[in-house]
Parts: structure tokens; C-alpha cells; sequence
């Protein structure tokens, strides 16, 4: 009798293939998941259009907009789509600020179901909380409710203002109370996970003027930004060691903090100083002071405008990079190399200088593995920025022969590039409209910005020590400096 060779039907095949994925690979694999749902959506789903459907090619990069929390999208939203087809986009964009499995580990629990070992990992990564002690299931929802609290807050911040504006624009009706509750819930979803969509045709430039608006938006971004971590350490301070004597925070907690305020306000005070006879000459001292801080708090990967970014200065737009390339922190709902990356560089540096052997941050040590990573995360930045401006170089040739106007036109691609990677959305306008090709280059990163950064930190955490090899090379001195 001949030995027949067992067959795995297709859902084995597919569960031996989940199994093999690594961790990270899932974690990127998850976002790419929501696209696709959210795509297919767009395409199939009844009622969600205001008038024609759009195209594959739209519907793709407007889901990864979404998902990829990026301020951009190719469509007026508030004209294209009807309340169920907003409602799907804000779906989407909850859930990419969250993380699949997030949600995933909410359904479990509320199913009563445990989660495996594998799915407390891949939660944990989208969490970034491996060294915390609680419960991932229980840090899962204690963030989700954390972000509905702070939207429901928000929301009912800007419900009063947007009826006040409807009232402004002569819209005031039953059906205008309405609009406006539903414009305040998208715009504090969008605000605290930091994805810079507005129902409204010119993002936030309505309300340049009024900082009863921009206030509650500005804090939604800042404390979206600030990551799940350091709250979560926060409400533990509050709920048991505010009474009994000092508490030590950690490192990671007083690394957010210090980064967070310091660079708030050096935009702050920059953009003010930059743009008081600029873009900003037109407001009063107050709207002057509220715009700045706007700016200072948006350019953090949250993509909301109230002035008009193609008239501020060189000095405002290189300022703008640094503080997009910077990001927000781990943990939330920003992306950027982190402000605790930027925090272990800055440490690392001062060591050097004055000649410490170990890198410390508030007088606690930081291991060597730490600072590799934190040097990695900003190389590796470095270089698919600088790939891309390179390739956009090549691929963009709209102002054709014309040197003047290509030369003219590289601040705001860079500036476009470094946007795309950090999720932020903000743009300077280009003088020569980018192409097809350049379009889905900056989607591809947006999609790394994401993800990318996040996957290779998860790889990195995750992976075993390698075991060592049998000898190790013989060692020899570097010049540095």
C-alpha cells in the first residue's frame, strides 16, 4: 500500500500560516487588515454616499487616511458621504488609534471568553505595555474607556460652541442642533486620536477666531498624544499613593512629561515670534496667542490648520518638521521617532560630553539595549526620509525644466515627506502638484509612519536574546567625532 501524504484543507492551511506570522508581522498585518475592511466597505456598503461612488484607488487612500490617523484626504467629506458613511470613517479612525487587537481583546472579554498567550503579546505590542504589571485585557479596556471619557468631554465642549456657530451662519434649527452635536463627536474623535479630519471643507480655519474651539481641540490632541503609559501611571498615583507620601515615577512617565511641555512651549514662543507680523498679523493679541499654540500642539502629528500653512515663513516650516519628525509619545495615539527617543538621545549625548560612562535620566540608569534601540529608531527615520525626498526628486518633475521652481518646490516636498512618515497631515502646498506615483509614495508612508517604527520596536522588545555564538571577533577602536 503507498503512502499517501496528509493535506491540510484551506483552514488549516490559513491557521498554520496565522501561527507562523512573528508577532510584529501581525501587529503591521493588523493595520493592513482594517484597510482593506474599511476599503471593501467604501466599495460595497449601500447608503454611505452622498452621490456617486467613489473609486478603488480613492477609497484605499482615503481608508488609510483614516487608519494611519493622517489629517488628508482627496474627498470633502461633509459632501461626499452621508452621516452613515462619516460614521464608517470614524469607525476606522477609532479603531487605528486604538489598535485592532484592542478591540479584539474588549470583544473577548465581554464575551467571556480568556485571551491566548499569543493574543495577550500582540495586544501588549499595540499597547506597548509589555513592563506593565496590570492585566492586558484590563489595560485594554481601561484605555478604551479612558478614550471614550476624554472624546465624551470633548464633545460636550464643542457641542455648545458649533450650535453658536451654526447661529452665525444662519443655520440655527432642530436640524442644525443635530449637525452640530454630530460635527463635535467627529471632530474630538478625530482630535484625540489625532487624525486631523474635519467635517469642515478648510479643517479648523473656521474657528481661528474663536478659542473656546480651539482650546478643547488643542487639549484632545496634546493629551492623545501623551500616551496610554504615562495616564495609566497617573491614575494609579491618583487612586492609591497621592496620600501616602512621595510617589516615584518612572522614567518613561517624567521622559513624556518633560519632552511634551518643553517642546509646547519652544513652538509656542517660536511661532509666535516667527509669525507675529506673518500669518498671524491679522488676529488680536488673544487669537494671536491661542493660534500659536495651536500650531505648536498640531504640528505633533494631529494635522489640524487654522491659518494657512502655504504663507508662513521658512523658519515656521522647518520649525514645523523638527516638531512632526518628533512626534508624540509611546503608547498613544501620535506616531514620529517619540518624545522618549528624543529623550534617551538628548541623554546619551550629555553623557558623552561629559564623559560618563552610562546614560541616566533623572538620576536612574538606562540600559545599553534602550539607547541601541533609541539610535536605531532615528536612523532608520533618517534614511526612509531621505530615500523618499531622493525618489520624489526623481519621480516629481511637474515644473519640468524650470530650476527656480523645482528649488522652490523642495522645502514643501520635504516637508510633505516628513508629514506623510509622522501621520500628521499638514501641508505647505506645492508648486508643482504631485503625480500618481508620488501620491502613492507618501500613502506607502504614511502606512510605515503608522506602523513601520511601532513593528520594529515590537521586534526588538519581543525577540529572544540571541543565544551567542561560538566566538566573538576580535576587537579593534573607532575614531568617533
Amino acid at each position: 500500500m503507498q503512502f499517501q501524504p496528509y493535506r491540510l484543507n484551506p483552514i488549516q492551511r490559513i491557521r498554520l500560516w496565522w501561527h507562523g506570522l512573528s508577532l510584529p508581522a501581525l501587529f503591521v498585518a493588523s493595520f493592513a487588515l482594517l484597510i482593506a475592511l474599511g476599503t471593501a466597505g467604501l466599495l460595497v456598503l449601500p447608503g454611505l454616499y452622498a452621490h456617486e461612488r467613489i473609486s478603488f484607488f480613492d477609497a484605499l487612500v482615503t481608508m488609510t487616511h483614516c487608519v494611519c490617523l493622517t489629517g488628508l484626504t482627496v474627498l470633502d467629506i461633509s459632501e461626499e458621504f452621508t452621516f452613515f458613511g462619516q460614521l464608517w470613517l470614524l469607525l476606522f479612525i477609532q479603531m487605528g488609534g486604538l489598535g485592532l487587537f484592542t478591540f479584539s481583546s474588549l470583544l473577548i472579554g465581554a464575551l467571556g471568553r480568556r485571551l491566548s498567550l499569543r493574543s495577550e503579546l500582540l495586544t501588549s505590542t499595540s499597547l506597548e505595555c509589555r513592563t506593565n504589571t496590570k492585566g492586558v485585557k484590563d489595560l485594554a479596556r481601561d484605555v478604551a474607556r479612558f478614550a471614550l471619557l476624554l472624546e465624551g468631554i470633548g464633545a460636550a465642549l464643542l457641542w455648545p460652541q458649533l450650535i453658536y456657530q451654526s447661529v452665525l451662519d444662519g443655520r440655527f434649527s432642530l436640524m442644525g442642533i443635530v449637525e452640530a452635536l454630530w460635527n463635535a463627536v467627529f471632530l474630538a474623535v478625530t482630535a484625540f486620536c489625532n487624525a486631523g479630519l474635519t467635517l469642515y471643507p478648510n479643517s479648523i480655519a473656521t474657528f481661528a477666531e474663536r478659542p473656546f474651539v480651539l482650546l478643547p481641540l488643542t487639549a484632545l490632541v496634546v493629551l492623545g498624544g501623551f500616551g496610554f503609559l504615562a495616564f495609566e501611571e497617573f491614575l494609579r498615583w491618583w487612586r492609591l499613593g497621592r496620600f501616602q507620601g512621595r510617589h516615584r515615577f518612572s522614567i518613561h512617565t517624567l521622559s513624556v512629561c518633560v519632552v511634551t511641555g518643553a517642546f509646547l512651549t519652544i513652538g509656542f514662543v517660536a511661532f509666535l515670534i516667527f509669525e507675529w507680523s506673518g500669518v498671524l498679523a491679522k488676529f488680536g493679541v488673544i487669537d494671536k496667542l491661542t493660534n500659536a499654540l495651536v500650531m505648536s500642539a498640531m504640528s505633533r502629528t494631529a494635522g489640524f490648520a487654522s491659518i494657512d500653512y502655504a504663507l508662513v515663513s521658512n523658519e515656521t516650516a522647518y520649525l514645523t518638521i523638527l516638531l512632526m519628525f518628533i512626534g508624540g509619545s509611546p503608547g498613544s495615539t501620535a506616531s514620529g521617532i517619540k518624545t522618549t527617543t528624543f529623550a534617551v538621545l538628548m541623554a546619551q549625548a550629555v553623557a558623552r560630553i561629559r564623559g560618563h560612562r552610562y546614560v541616566s535620566l533623572f538620576n536612574r540608569s538606562i540600559p545599553d539595549a534602550v539607547v541601541q534601540r533609541a539610535s536605531s529608531v532615528v536612523l532608520i527615520a533618517f534614511f526612509i526620509l531621505s530615500g523618499v525626498v531622493f525618489i520624489l526628486g526623481f519621480t516629481e518633475t511637474g515644473c519640468g525644466t524650470d530650476l527656480a521652481a523645482t528649488r522652490q518646490n523642495f522645502l514643501p516636498l520635504l516637508f510633505e515627506t516628513v508629514s506623510a512618515l509622522s501621520t500628521v497631515g499638514l501641508s505647505l502646498g506645492l508648486a508643482c502638484p504631485l503625480s500618481s506615483v508620488g501620491k502613492a509614495i507618501l500613502v506607502v508612508l504614511m502606512f510605515i509612519g503608522r506602523v513601520g517604527l511601532l513593528a520594529f520596536f515590537s521586534t526588538l522588545s519581543l525577540r529572544d536574546n540571541a543565544s551567542p555564538s561560538g566566538f566573538r571577533p576580535a576587537q579593534e577602536n573607532i575614531f568617533i567625532g
